[in-house]
């Protein structure tokens, strides 16, 4: 599938279609560029719904994203790509085959949307059991505290994150945390390191679960390390959130954000 010398270097993204732009794919888009990447997209789902209220999602057939990934991977050099929402275990199987067919050592971040900003539970019957066989092949994961207990309900957010560490790594998020800061925290097997920035009260936007992985993502592909790429994530996600009053949001230029 892929050529001898791909021409363009890229960062793709495997996302649901959120027509407002406040989340999913076209976020993922947006910040790939804001923070130095060239983006690549392909939709895993068409979903209907604004800033406020969701109204309802179509899942595109396994052969659809597979279409679409073939097209790109004629043309684009991929080392790293994000997944995000996706129906169910078997299309995150088949979208980890799909790109590691594609490039054996393409590095995959898995952010696992299990719930919508605009309140639609998306249900899709992750486990640990279910996930377990598949995590050797994702670099990293990035829950919040409720998806993180969503995978090990049995457990605490950080016992649960510390257990799935054993077999990739773990960016947990603690925006949703009680308290002043917002920690998140990364899991490397015994190794844990905290990113700490400020919580900002009043200011609900959208998205900044997509916006901090694609960040995320588009720092590794550009050389960092993975804990610096976490740091330099958090920030540009910080700056996001205080970009505009608007759930929305707006981009801050990567240039004033890269630190």
């Amino acid at each position: 599938m892929q050529p001898q010398t791909a021409p363009i270097r890229g960062v793709l993204s495997i996302a649901g279609y959120d027509p407002s732009g406040g989340a999913g794919i076209l976020a993922d888009i947006k910040t790939f560029e804001q923070t130095g990447s060239y983006g690549c997209g392909v939709i895993s789902a068409i979903t209907y719904q604004n800033d406020f209220e969701f109204k309802g999602v179509k899942w595109l057939p396994l052969t659809e994203i597979n279409n679409q990934f073939e097209a790109l991977a004629s043309r684009f050099n991929f080392q790293f790509a994000k997944i995000g929402l996706v129906q169910n275990i078997e299309m995150l199987k088949f979208c980890i085959e799909m790109l590691k067919k594609y490039n054996p050592a393409i590095k995959i971040i898995w952010d696992p949307v299990m719930k919508a900003t605009a309140g639609y539970d998306f249900g899709n019957g992750f486990s640990f059991n279910a996930i377990k066989p598949i995590l050797k092949d994702i670099y990293l994961i990035t829950p919040n505290i409720h998806e993180m207990v969503k995978l090990l309900p049995a457990t605490n957010a950080e016992d649960a994150a510390a257990e799935l560490s054993m077999y990739c790594n773990v960016l947990l998020k603690g925006g949703h945390k009680e308290g002043s800061q917002a920690v998140d925290v990364l899991y490397q097997k015994k190794k844990t390191t905290g990113f700490v920035s400020e919580k900002i009260k009043g200011m609900d936007k959208r998205g900044t679960g997509c916006v901090l992985s694609s960040a995320l993502t588009a720092y590794l592909d550009g050389g960092e390390t993975l804990e610096n790429a976490c740091n330099k994530a958090k920030k540009y996600t910080l700056n996001y959130i205080k970009s505009s009053d608007s759930r929305l949001g707006l981009h801050a230029n990567h240039t004033n954000t890269i630190v």
